[in-house]
């Protein structure tokens, strides 16, 4: 029977085959061979001699200490040692050949783990459709989006918690850090509860609008700055009062119990009040149609290569800038 090793030492189980002298060309003639049931098929079928394969099945026999086949006269009958090893060995085989499988789909690009990072419009209008696209044609590439300010996504990025991300280079960064696809502006929107009182008036007027409370970034951020910036050079005087949060769903829940005035991307005020997104309580005024926020790229470090699954979804990404730029450009060539 086969040799078995005291329970109270472990360590004498593990890879007591291998250390024996077991191979992989060992369990593939085993598993063959209770295909095929004879010597000489396995042997044919492997691409060997059949002494050879004899040879392994007696190389077999010492390496197990069991018998693991019998012969008769039509060929061989494995035994129930031979049965179970040749079970074990159909299995490692076939894990054997997922892995390998796997190997290829990942330097293919085709599976693999992406962590993408996205400021919040382009959050909606970009990454999250690739991303629906990529569950149906490359659904064993599993991802992680963090949404969240251009100085954190560049945090994570250098850091090496993101493979690539939609933002902005910060400031204070070196930007030769980076590898950067430029993508555009990103436009803004002012957002107000459906009945506000603007709406009821049907006022458009943005020196109307600064005699409201407002919901805004803290001070010092990037959309911050490019409203109060906006305003000011409209020669308008800053809002007096202003709720400052980072939350969407804190600005979303201020605007729709008072008479305040947000500012969100386009992008995000579109999802909220539109009817194919969540169709909200949220109207958009068209007090200032040109705001926008500073253009933003589409960003990986420049000494770090993506992965092959990274570099799917990037090219996903890209190919879904191209397409929406040249949607753009065709209405300015048919004026």
């Amino acid at each position: 029977m086969i040799n078995s090793a005291s329970s109270s030492n472990p360590g004498s189980i593990r890879d007591r085959l291998i250390r024996r002298g077991l191979k992989l060309t060992h369990l593939r003639l085993l598993a063959v061979l209770n295909e095929t049931g004879q010597i000489r098929a396995a042997a044919t079928k492997l691409a060997m001699t059949q002494p050879a394969a004899s040879r392994l099945l007696a190389e077999l026999d010492t390496i197990t200490g069991a018998k693991l086949y019998q012969r008769h006269p039509r060929g061989v009958v494995l035994t129930p040692f031979g049965l179970k090893l040749a079970d074990w060995a159909g299995k490692i085989l076939r894990d054997l050949d997922a892995a390998d499988r796997e190997i290829g789909e990942m330097e293919a690009g085709q599976s693999g783990f992406v962590s993408i990072g996205s400021v919040t419009g382009p959050a909606l209008d970009l990454v999250l459709p690739v991303l629906r696209q990529t569950r149906v044609t490359h659904p064993n590439i599993a991802s992680n989006i963090f949404v969240d300010t251009s100085d954190k996504l560049a945090e994570l990025l250098l850091s090496e918690r993101l493979d690539f991300f939609v933002g902005r280079i910060p400031p204070d960064v070196d930007h030769g850090r980076f590898a950067a696809r430029p993508v555009g502006p990103e436009p803004m929107s002012l957002i107000v509860r459906q009945d506000h009182p603007l709406i009821r008036t049907g006022s458009t007027s943005l020196a109307d609008c600064v005699e409201y409370d407002w919901v805004l970034q803290a001070p010092g951020g990037l959309l911050r700055r490019t409203v109060e910036t906006y305003i000011l050079s409209k020669g308008l005087s800053l809002p007096h009062r202003v709720f400052s949060t980072s939350s969407t769903l804190m600005t979303l829940a201020i605007i729709s119990q008072s008479n305040a005035i947000a500012a969100l991307s386009e992008a995000v005020a579109n999802f909220f009040s539109k009817p194919d997104g969540l169709n909200a309580r949220i109207a958009t005024l068209p007090a200032a149609p040109d705001l926008a926020v500073s253009p933003y790229s589409l960003l990986r470090s420049k000494d770090r290569p993506l992965s092959p699954a990274s570099q799917t979804i990037w090219d996903l990404v890209e190919d879904r800038l191209q397409a929406s730029q040249t949607q753009e450009q065709v209405p300015r060539l048919q004026k």
